[in-house]
Order: C-alpha cells, then structure tokens, then sequence
C-alpha cells in the first residue's frame, strides 16, 4: 500500500469550464441522478428562474452529496461495510445543506388575474408585410398572349 498522499489542489484546474455540469454524459445513472435531484430542488426552492446564483451553487452539492450518501448506503444494504464516521458527518452537512436552502417548498411567482386579463385583453400585432423582401418563390410564367394564339 503506497502512502503517497495526492497533491492539494490549489487553484482551478486550467481546463475548467463552469457549465460542466450542463456538459456532462447525461446517459450515465449518475448524472441522471444528480440532475434530477437539481431539477426537483430547483423546483422546491421557487423555480430555477428565481434562484441567485448561490442557492444555486447549494443547491447542486446538495445533490451531489445527497447521491454520495445514498451510494453509502446501497453499499451498506448490499452488506458492504462503510466509513460510518464519514457518513454520519455527510448527514450533518446535508442537514445544514437543507437547512440554509429551507425545508419547506417556496411558490413560483405567479401573475394576478389583472394581470393575465390584461395580457389576454391586448390585441396581437399583425405582421407588416416586407415588400422589400425576397419573393419566397419564383411567380409562375404567364404565357405571352402571341404564343396563346393559334
């Protein structure tokens, strides 16, 4: 067994790119997973619309580390042993997690019935013809009248 201990990470790798997520193989369980557990969070919280970008960032390690502790405890279930130590203390940072983000669902904004009525009341404009525009076929060739006679 090596004890060579791997090098601290000290600054952003140099191929990093913030949307990996939005990048990564949606076909694998994991990310299936984890982006649904994004999407239902999202959802809880207001909507993905209505987050700041830092509930947004709790929100995906809260996913993340919601799937690290359900693999812990498939692995115990299957008669695995696990680091309990290690699992306990991710509980308590997902409780903290859930707590910071809140435990209760938020409601999506909606619009008054003023509102909607007034959206509704609003006639849709008409497209203005372009008649500088480009035929969007050739007209059909209409016989010279010389050629129409017999």
């Amino acid at each position: 067994m090596s004890s060579k201990k791997e090098p601290k990470l000290t600054s952003i790798p140099t191929r990093y790119s913030s949307d990996w997520l939005e990048r990564i193989d949606h076909r694998t369980n994991v990310a299936r997973a984890v982006l649904a557990r994004i999407t239902a969070l999202e959802s809880d919280a207001g909507g993905p619309d209505t987050l700041s970008a830092a509930r947004r960032s709790l929100i995906r390690h809260t996913a993340w580390l919601d799937a690290i502790i359900e693999t812990d405890e498939m692995r115990l279930a299957a008669g695995e042993s696990i680091d309990i130590g290690s699992h306990t203390q991710s509980l308590n940072s997902l409780l903290g997690l859930y707590r910071m983000l809140g435990l209760e669902r938020r409601a999506r904004p909606a619009q008054t019935l003023r509102e909607v009525m007034e959206a509704e009341a609003q006639p849709e404009p008409s497209p203005q013809p372009d008649y500088d525009a480009e035929p969007m076929c050739e007209p059909e060739a209409q016989p010279d009248e010389a050629e129409a006679a017999p």
